[in-house]
């Protein structure tokens, strides 16, 4: 089976593999003449590892995201970590639920639109690289924000940061403001572990169907639901 891999990965999907792939050949010549066979063997292996994970890192999976004006996707692969009540004054103007997502090494890294939306204002700040686990890491270190707009019923103000980890050192925003975007479609990634956040409005039909240490997938896992609406049972391919 094809592994496919994103284009935000360029270039590192081409440099890392590239670099492993020659030091794999130079240890391999270099072993055969002056180290045992089962050393050449065990870095040999290391190696076809990291190839492997590196490659891997940037996989770019086919999803089929429900098409259901009344649910707010997860906007990132990994695992709930916190689900806060925050006061947001920047753009919601008012309280919010704040759902935290810690994507590890081995997630998939893409971030997608959690609904259909049209991007307002797109904010980025540098910052400091704590670990993307601690919920304090969305307030301190590098993130970029996107201030977005339900195009459904309600018009909730929504937010989506994507938070930059102790390893990540790259946050890819491929949009830009007044775009629209569909619900589950693919904007941007954050590279080597990171963490993203959904900031949504408290309302009384609004419900979160999460909790703390679920695994959700982008596109996919519904956060949120506005409760009293219509649903519909089709979906869709979401890409760019």
């Amino acid at each position: 089976m094809r592994l496919a891999l994103t284009k935000y990965g360029w270039p590192e999907v081409v440099i890392f593999p590239a670099i492993v792939l020659v030091v794999l050949a130079v240890y391999l010549v270099a072993g055969v003449l002056y180290l045992s066979a089962w050393l050449i063997i065990s870095v040999e292996a290391v190696l076809a590892v990291i190839l492997i994970w590196v490659l891997s890192f940037f996989r770019d999976p086919y999803r089929l995201c429900p098409e259901d004006s009344s649910l707010l996707l997860s906007p990132a692969d990994g695992r709930v970590t916190d689900i806060e009540i925050v006061e947001e004054n920047d753009f919601i103007s008012k309280n919010a639920i704040r759902i935290g997502i810690f994507l590890s090494i081995f997630d998939v890294h893409i971030n997608r639109a959690p609904c259909n939306v049209k991007v307002e204002r797109i904010s980025y700040k540098k910052g400091k690289y704590k670990n993307a686990m601690n919920p304090e890491s969305g307030r301190v270190n590098e993130s970029n924000d996107l201030y977005i707009t339900r195009i459904d019923s309600p018009e909730d103000r929504l937010i989506v940061r994507q938070i930059s980890g102790a390893i990540a050192r790259r946050i890819v925003c491929a949009t830009k403001q007044g775009q629209q975007l569909t619900g589950g479609e693919k904007f941007g990634m954050i590279k080597f572990g990171s963490r993203t956040e959904l900031y949504v409005p408290i309302s009384a039909n609004t419900k979160c169907l999460v909790r703390t240490g679920d695994k959700v997938k982008a596109g996919v896992t519904p956060l949120v639901r506005y409760e009293g609406r219509m649903t519909g049972d089709e979906g869709r391919e979401a890409s760019l």
